[in-house]
């Protein structure tokens, strides 16, 4: 969906450095800048590709997220031996007022008061000066992560820099007429003709790397009404969120002095949005799964204090032989329900997960089981969150495994707290 997203980027302000990212409306920024003066979320939309690839600077929060498997031998591209995950985002920080325009002399004085040593004067000149457009007006984050299912490993890292807004400046920059993101040494980017496309990929963690493609075999599809997903009871909670199923790995992972290479399947989200989730959420699950049909299954619900279910919603597209003539379907509220099995607790944040679901959807009956129970999550150093994103199968009715892709999980370890 993902609820998910906007919700993991409002959990980071005490990581950024006590900047509330969700609390505050936007305001036009020290250049004179666009401002939020109505949402860029809106029914009846209607999105624009390569642009709406890119990033949307007046929504409040972003996200390109990209997980699937590698599979070590061509003739079973199904019986993945690693799991990966790489997440984007981007969020809006309020405006700062610009500081008042202080000449050189000036800010001279001022440093030699405060310090009572002229000799201060030379170095601190300008330090009050007003940055202007090159104020950061937007955090960026970045998450990666490694399932390694032979020895039931499960490796992380983040990333986190301020951004001005501006798509050429900085080693820490978006582009906003396609997707290029780049966070120093990690970036995910857009190339190829809009009908075939191809998604780079480069990550370098300390013990381990990621790089290669992620190629398009089928058309983008638009989740909810046309883009337009909604992620709550009230019309304004929504966002614009789109995916791209069934892509095609070619990936190289390095790993304990290794290298894999092999076959496998990804999943592609972009979303982003203004409104906040429901008071009442205080977490979601969410599932993305490619079939081995070619199929490709959402499904979400926002959970209330009690376990209950706020919201829910989901869509499923038809293989590439029967899509033409099934269009996507997509899943009113009443139509998704998660009903919890086995679960799992961290012993690093004592979180207790359902690592295994029974899934009932308009598009059948699934259970939803986590291939490595260990794939929690730990971004406190980045966007503050603690949640549960891992390599998972989806079963039909029979125990049959029809499906491979991911589950998350979030509001297990505390409840997702905004503004």
């Amino acid at each position: 969906m993902n609820p998910r997203r906007r919700a993991l980027l409002c959990a980071g302000t005490a990581a950024a450095g006590g900047v509330g990212l969700c609390g505050a409306p936007l305001h036009t920024n020290a250049a004179g800048g666009e401002t939020n003066a109505g949402s860029v979320v809106q029914r009846g939309r209607r999105l624009e590709f390569p642009r709406d690839h890119g990033a949307h600077p007046r929504a409040r929060t972003e996200w390109w997220y990209a997980t699937g498997w590698i599979a070590a031998e061509a003739a079973r591209p199904h019986e993945p031996t690693h799991g990966f995950q790489i997440t984007f985002f981007r969020s809006r920080v309020p405006a700062v007022p610009a500081a008042p325009q202080v000449t050189r002399a000036e800010a001279a004085e001022g440093a030699a008061r405060s310090t009572g040593d002229p000799g201060r004067a030379a170095s601190s000149s300008g330090v009050a000066s007003n940055a202007g457009r090159f104020a950061p007006q937007h955090l960026l984050f970045a998450h990666a992560a490694i399932t390694e299912l032979s020895a039931g490993r499960h490796h992380h890292a983040q990333r986190i820099a301020r951004w001005n807004g501006e798509p050429a400046t900085g080693p820490d920059r978006a582009r906003l007429d396609d997707a290029a993101l780049t966070l120093a040494r990690w970036h995910l980017r857009r190339e190829g003709p809009l009908a075939q496309p191809q998604w780079q990929t480069h990550v370098r963690a300390e013990k381990w790397a990621l790089h290669g493609s992620l190629h398009a075999t089928q058309a983008t599809l638009l989740q909810g009404d046309g883009g337009f997903s909604r992620k709550g009871p009230e019309e304004r909670q929504a966002s614009h969120y789109y995916s791209v199923p069934q892509l095609a790995v070619q990936l190289e992972l390095e790993l304990h002095g290794q290298r894999v290479r092999g076959p496998g399947r990804a999943w592609l989200d972009h979303e982003w949005s203004d409104e906040l989730l429901h008071p009442l959420a205080v977490g979601w699950d969410w599932i993305g799964f490619n079939l081995l049909d070619g199929s490709a299954l959402t499904a979400f619900r926002l959970r209330r204090a009690d376990g209950s279910t706020l919201w829910a919603g989901g869509s499923f597209r038809a293989g590439t032989e029967r899509a033409a003539s099934e269009p996507a379907r997509n899943f009113a509220p009443g139509e998704v329900a998660f009903t919890p099995g086995r679960h799992w607790r961290s012993a690093a944040t004592n979180a207790r997960y359902p690592v295994q679901w029974q899934l009932h959807t308009p598009a059948g009956l699934y259970s939803v089981r986590a291939l490595l129970d260990a794939q929690e999550m730990d971004s406190r150093g980045s966007t503050g969150a603690v949640y549960w994103e891992g390599l998972s199968e989806l079963l039909n009715a029979e125990g049959r495994r029809v499906g491979l892709g991911y589950l998350e999980m979030t509001g297990y370890a505390a409840p997702i707290k905004l503004g």
